[in-house]
C-alpha cells in the first residue's frame, strides 16, 4: 500500500492500489471534463491474474469515456455509500475536487486503451490502468451487507433498461427483486439510495 504525496520521477513505479484487488471490485472514478469540473461514474475493476495490469471497461460514448481519452488519467474511488453509487451510475454527477468526501481510499490511476470494439450495438473500450498516486483515508472493519450488495445491483440492471441487448421485462423483475432485499436487509441510506434509483428511472 501506498500514501505518499504526488510523486514524481521513477518513484511512479513504486505506487502500489491501496486496497487488495480480486475478481471485480466495484468503485467510483471521477474524471475531470473540458468545464474543469469531476465528473463521478461508477467503474468495474477487473484483477485477473493472467494480466499484469488492473483494467476497466467503458461502455457507450459516457464523461467518462471522452474523459479518459482527453485526460489520460482519473482517480479511482473506494466508497462504501450507497447513495454515492446510486448518482454516480445513474445521473450526471460534476464536484470541483477530484476526491470524494465518502472515499475511504483512492487511486490516482494513469489509463491507455487496449481494446476497442463493438457489443450489441454499444460501444466497448477496455483500459489499462496504472497507479501513479494513491492515499488510504479511512480504515474500517467491513461487514456483510446484503442490502448494500443489491443497490449495487439495482444500479446496474438500472443503467442497461431500454439498452439493446438486454431484456427490459427481465431487467425489471431484478429491480422488484433487489428492492424487496433493500426492504428486508437494508439500512436507511440503503433504503435512500433506492429511491434514488427509482427516481433516476422509469421503473
Amino acid at each position: 500500500m501506498s500514501d505518499d504525496s504526488r510523486p514524481d520521477g521513477d518513484r511512479t513505479a513504486d505506487v502500489e492500489w491501496p486496497v487488495e484487488l480480486a475478481g471485480v471490485t466495484e468503485s467510483v472514478v471521477t474524471t475531470l471534463g473540458p468545464n474543469d469540473r469531476w465528473n463521478a461514474a461508477p467503474l468495474g475493476l477487473f484483477a485477473a491474474e493472467d494480466e499484469d495490469a488492473v483494467t476497466a471497461t467503458t461502455w457507450g460514448n459516457t464523461r467518462t469515456r471522452r474523459n479518459f481519452h482527453r485526460q489520460g488519467e482519473g482517480y479511482v474511488q473506494f466508497t462504501v455509500d450507497p447513495v454515492v453509487f446510486a448518482d454516480a451510475a445513474l445521473s450526471i454527477v460534476e464536484f470541483d475536487e477530484p476526491v470524494l468526501e465518502s472515499a475511504d481510499a483512492w487511486v490516482r490511476v494513469e489509463v491507455e486503451r487496449i481494446e476497442a470494439g463493438t457489443e450489441d450495438g454499444t460501444r466497448r473500450e477496455k483500459w489499462a490502468l496504472r497507479p501513479v498516486e494513491s492515499q488510504v483515508v479511512n480504515e474500517r472493519v467491513t461487514t456483510i451487507d446484503r442490502g448494500f450488495g443489491a443497490v449495487i445491483e439495482a444500479t446496474v440492471a438500472a443503467s442497461r433498461l431500454d439498452v439493446p441487448g438486454y431484456d427490459t421485462e427481465r431487467l425489471r423483475d431484478r429491480l422488484e427483486y433487489y428492492a424487496s432485499v433493500v426492504e428486508r436487509a437494508g439500512s436507511p441510506r440503503e433504503r435512500a439510495a433506492l429511491e434514488r434509483v427509482r427516481d433516476y428511472t422509469d421503473w
